[in-house]
């Protein structure tokens, strides 16, 4: 199972999310990855600490590679992944070199490469997680067409809801256009406020 956890408007709690779902696959006995793609790197500091950033091998270098393999040995998407502390759980970690690649990535069409790599690792994996930036870019887009499975967090204010409905209209599109297979697995309702504030009455 491939899911991606995605919403372009960031603060709702996407990797909170993304790694604690990760962390219960992984408590209750599977083979759980998590790969994060945001460049700002949350996901891989809660899961390993700062230490990510001196990784050499991260989900920037397994994008990087796929724009010049001429002369190279391409390295396996699992080259790109690494063991955490919790028992089950590994991490492809991100980098602040995705946002320095995007353009080139997307200017040579690339787009199909997570998924094939992803084709791969779930031989591995019982479970792939994917925690996107909040921008619908390269990489979430990459993410939505490898995956089988979306949730969305959603924090309900007025301007998330807007946003909403044009994120829906996107996942319907990429649905149509390079993933049938995915599937709307849930909007995970997050920063909800049980009672109204009450009003003062004369």
């Amino acid at each position: 199972m491939k899911r991606v956890i995605f919403n372009q408007k960031g603060g709702v709690g996407k990797t909170s999310i993304s790694c604690n779902l990760a962390a219960i696959s992984a408590w209750k006995g599977a083979k759980t990855l998590l790969i994060d793609l945001d460049i700002q790197g949350n996901s891989s500091e809660y899961l390993v600490g700062e230490q990510f950033r001196d990784l050499e091998d991260n989900a920037a270098s397994f994008f990087k590679q796929k724009l010049s393999l001429f002369g190279k040995k391409s390295k396996d998407a699992g080259d790109c992944v690494y063991e955490t502390e919790f028992e089950n759980l590994y991490l492809m970690p991100a980098s602040p070199e995705l946002a320095v690649i995007e353009r080139e990535l997307e200017s040579r069409h690339k787009i199909y490469k997570l998924r094939d790599a992803l084709a791969e690792l779930e031989k591995e994996y019982e479970y792939i997680y994917i925690d996107t930036p909040p921008a619908l870019n390269f990489y979430s887009r990459s993410a939505l067409i490898a995956a089988d499975s979306l949730l969305i967090p959603f924090d309900c204010d007025s301007f998330s809801q807007g946003a909403l409905m044009g994120l829906l209209e996107t996942v319907e599109e990429i649905r149509e256009d390079h993933n049938p297979g995915l599937t709307l697995e849930g909007i995970v309702v997050n920063q909800f406020q049980s009672q109204e504030p009450a009003h003062a009455t004369g």
